[in-house]
């Protein structure tokens, strides 16, 4: 009870020392909370949307996937005959049926072709509006449509696009264009994750998306009174025999759910992954406060000692003190995290996924892993201070306060933080001259871990040279203030070490990952200035395949000189070896592709492949199936027969563009598969006339005015996309290490904090022999400006040893540029003597407010 009640006393007594440990602590625990309540109540929303949209069974044609995505390799969805609905009806326990057509496939435009399509990336889709739909929308406005010049759109589209009744809109699909105005508006009545949904009726529907009448994709069937679903599917089944795919209610949520968990498990573990980086910043933090509060209370644990406090006690008073504040903090960050989810929930909706709040998820895990996590994570930290704290002896209460260093303890350390800091450089080596990826990955994560681990640990050791190195450069400066912040930082290494460690983990991650990016855009423009031959390529960013329709104006193009389709499909291969390699991709090209792209050859030349009944099969496939020029492969296509075509060339597997691609033709294509299962080209390339290329430019974006899903693209605009695309994924990891660097930046103000009460008698004394308040604060500042600048310096070199090791793997796959991207590794150096500065701010207005008499009395 005596060890409570002085851990209550001395916590009570420093809470204001302890407070940015608890914000640490908060922050961790509210990231982690945050982020399992955010990726729950996305699970709890698409659960009652894939619950609520399912039909008791649903039938739909055999190819079909069993997450209802529509698109197949034509541009239209697979389709059953409309004579299945009849049979449907009459099977055993079925109390209704009913035929829809919807199609995830389609781009919807306004009146002046502007997209109507999310730009989350949620799915755009179109459909006839049917009993089921019914139960899920309400009619707010207008009336279901009726008639080919009819469409209804759901609310929150209409919202977003200020659509109204009356508006015209186009509904493009491989059939061609529809227009319609805008009869209904129909609000979700359960949330709605961001999908926009048009309707049509049933006829008009058939007719726009598969350009047939008489045909369902999916029918609709609900049981009688009395009949389970699994009854259900098996009368139905029974009655329409095996050639459709029959699902009940569960199976299609299920099938849906795993559709958008891999996504959504993705998102979890990598935020929770930061979460864990800002944990691990927070223990130095939590680390240095018990450190320094321990070597403050020398003298008050001595004279416990002296009057009979064991070891042990005294060791134990210091973990409850961690206990509480890990308990504070764990409590608020807890309360915190839900805040955050409502906030990643908002931030969510900005971008078009709208997630309501009367979802909310917070299961009773949640805050019990956030408050064992902040609880475990915070008395682990505080496990060496207090260790220290039992080690006192009674005879410190003689002494000044502050414990003395431990030499020995100091040299195991700087040998152990030697050793394992080779042994990391050891496996980033053995990881930069690895043969293959996967062998050299792991390699490259064990360096990462070890030479982590040893700067950490080398730390005090490092601080020594680095900061004097600092101080010679940035501190001198300053004349004597400047050397008294120097001799400051190097008073302690140890808590110089730790401070700057704690900045050092966030910023290498950052130099490593934007080493990484900047290699990858080099690498692949590089590739691209090599291998692309041809002035424009033209796809859709939403992965849409190219309508017949679009094809044709990109060529009736003027100013080009030649234009080459690219198609992609399955076919099972049965290769010379004898063996069957299932739904193997295939690449199908017109003969011009092998001058739109540059790909090297180790045997044979590209342009024969394109040669009728042939084909290139790329090098490592050859090796793996003991194949050479002249060999025969059977090549069983999709939806079509079986061709027997002869390797003409084998290429390169080392390129970055098409790597792994094997290559016949267009026409070979058409002899073996019927033209209307042929399918859609998946991009178009195009080459200008010479000295055209800025004409035929906006000749293509002229073209395909009617067409705004496609995209034209330069070859700048290309690699622009490319960086651009990089770049936003790169903002995003930086956003989410922010949360570690600001913890590590409270880790600074706690040291300097912490610092400034230590040196409280020292101050007194530097202001009463003639050192100003504004000479003081600028002491404190230059000390914190050297420690940050000290943890940049580790931090953005060790990541950028990273990210040189990360790239050599990378140029097994064909990226073989290292870039170092210096204004950014520069600015982040400069920022840290920013943050530095930042960090010291209330420290040193603190300090300049120090009574003179009052800090000099201080014991």
């Amino acid at each position: 009870m005596t060890v409570m009640k002085t851990s209550m006393r001395n916590f009570y007594a420093h809470k204001g020392r302890m407070a940015l440990s608890a914000v640490a602590v908060l922050l961790s625990v509210a990231f982690v909370c945050g982020t399992l309540v955010f990726t729950d109540t996305m699970n709890t929303t698409f659960d009652k949307l894939f619950a609520s949209t399912s039909s008791d069974v649903t039938v739909s044609a055999k190819s079909a996937s069993d997450t209802g995505e529509t698109t197949s390799d034509n541009g239209k969805p697979p389709v059953m005959p409309a004579s299945v609905l009849g049979t449907v009806r009459k099977a055993g326990g079925v109390k209704s049926a009913e035929g829809t057509v919807f199609s995830t496939s389609a781009t919807v435009v306004d009146a002046d072709k502007d997209s109507l399509s999310p730009s989350s990336g949620a799915p755009t889709i179109v459909g006839n509006w049917n009993g089921n739909d019914a139960r899920t929308m309400e009619i707010t406005d207008g009336a279901a449509p009726k008639g080919s010049d009819q469409v209804m759109v759901d609310a929150d589209t209409a919202d977003k696009h200020h659509l109204k009744l009356g508006d015209e809109i186009g509904v493009i699909t491989a059939v061609g264009t529809h227009t319609a105005k805008i009869s209904g508006i129909a609000a979700f009545q359960v949330t709605n994750p961001g999908a926009a949904i048009f309707y049509l009726d049933t006829k008009t529907a058939q007719e726009a998306l598969v350009g047939e009448p008489n045909v369902y994709t999916n029918v609709n069937v609900t049981a009688a009174p009395g009949v389970s679903d699994a009854q259900l599917k098996k009368n139905v089944t029974a009655a329409i025999g095996a050639d459709y795919k029959v699902q009940t209610a569960k199976e299609t949520a299920d099938a849906n759910r795993d559709s958008v968990g891999g996504f959504l498990d993705v998102m979890k573990y990598a935020m929770l992954g930061f979460a864990g980086i800002a944990f691990l910043v927070g223990i130095f933090l939590i680390i240095n406060t018990f450190s320094m509060l321990v070597a403050q209370r020398t003298r008050e644990i001595g004279l416990m000692r002296a009057i009979g406090s064991s070891r042990k006690q005294v060791n134990r008073s210091v973990l409850v003190e961690a206990l509480l504040l890990g308990v504070v903090g764990s409590l608020l960050g807890v309360g915190a995290g839900v805040g955050i989810a409502v906030g990643l929930m908002k931030l969510m909706g900005m971008t078009g996924m709208n997630l309501s709040t009367d979802d909310l998820t917070v299961a009773w895990t949640t805050p019990v892993v956030g408050m064992v996590l902040g609880i475990v994570v915070t008395v682990l930290a505080a496990y060496l201070p207090a260790r220290r704290a039992g080690k006192v002896s009674p005879m410190a209460a003689l002494r000044d306060a502050g414990a003395p260093a431990d030499a020995k303890a100091g040299a195991v350390r700087a040998v152990i933080g030697l050793v394992l800091t080779g042994a990391g450089g050891f496996g980033l080596y053995l990881a930069s001259v690895a043969d293959k990826a996967a062998e050299g990955s792991l390699w490259l994560g064990l360096g990462v871990v070890l030479s982590l681990i040893g700067f950490v640990v080398i730390g005090p050791l490092l601080a020594g040279a680095v900061v004097r190195v600092l101080g010679a450069v940035v501190l001198r400066a300053f004349g004597p203030v400047g050397r008294m912040a120097e001799r400051n930082a190097l008073r302690n290494p140890r808590r110089t070490g730790a401070t700057g460690a704690a900045l050092m983990i966030g910023l290498a991650l950052v130099a490593c990952l934007s080493v990484v990016g900047s290699s990858m855009v080099a690498s692949a423009t590089e590739e691209l200035d090599k291998s692309v031959g041809t002035d424009f390529i033209i796809q859709s960013d939403g992965g849409q395949l190219m309508t017949p329709q679009a094809v044709q104006a990109i060529k009736s193009t003027p100013g080009l000189d030649r234009v080459t389709e690219y198609k992609w499909t399955e076919a099972d291969f049965t290769t010379p070896d004898g063996k069957t390699l299932d739904k193997t991709a295939i690449t199908a090209a017109d003969p011009t592709y092998a001058t739109d792209l540059r790909v090297e050859t180790v045997a044979g030349d590209l342009t024969d492949a394109y040669r009728p009944d042939s084909m290139s099969v790329h090098e490592k496939f050859a090796k793996d199936h003991r194949i050479t020029l002249g060999s025969k492969i059977s090549v069983a296509f999709k939806n079509g027969s079986t061709a027997r075509l002869t390797v003409r060339a084998i290429t390169s597997s080392d390129v970055v563009i098409d790597q792994g691609a094997m290559y016949t033709s267009i026409a070979t294509l058409k002899k073996y598969v019927p033209a209307d299962k042929l399918p859609l080209d998946d991009l178009v390339f195009a080459t200008a006339k010479d000295g055209q290329q800025d004409t035929a430019y906006t000749s293509l974006k002229a073209a395909l005015h009617d067409y705004p899903q496609y995209t034209v693209r330069d070859q700048t605009d290309y690699k622009q996309e490319l960086k651009d695309q990089i770049g936003q994924l790169l903002n995003l990891i930086y956003g989410l290490l922010a949360l570690a660097i600001i913890v590590a930046v409270l880790g600074v103000v706690n040291t300097l904090a912490l610092s400034v009460v230590e040196r409280t008698r020292e101050i007194g004394l530097m202001r009463a022999i003639g050192l100003s308040r504004r000479q003081l604060r600028r002491m404190i500042r230059m000390e914190s400006v050297v420690i940050a600048l000290f943890g940049a310096l580790l931090g953005l070199g060790l990541g950028m040893g990273w990210g040189a090791t990360a790239q050599q793997l990378l140029a097994l796959q064909g990226l073989d540029v290292l870039e170092i991207p210096w204004p950014t590794i520069i600015g982040v150096f400069i920022g840290s003597a920013f943050v530095g500065l930042f960090a010291a701010l209330i420290p040193a207005f603190r300090a300049g407010r120090m009574n003179v008499l009052n800090a000099i009395a201080t014991d």
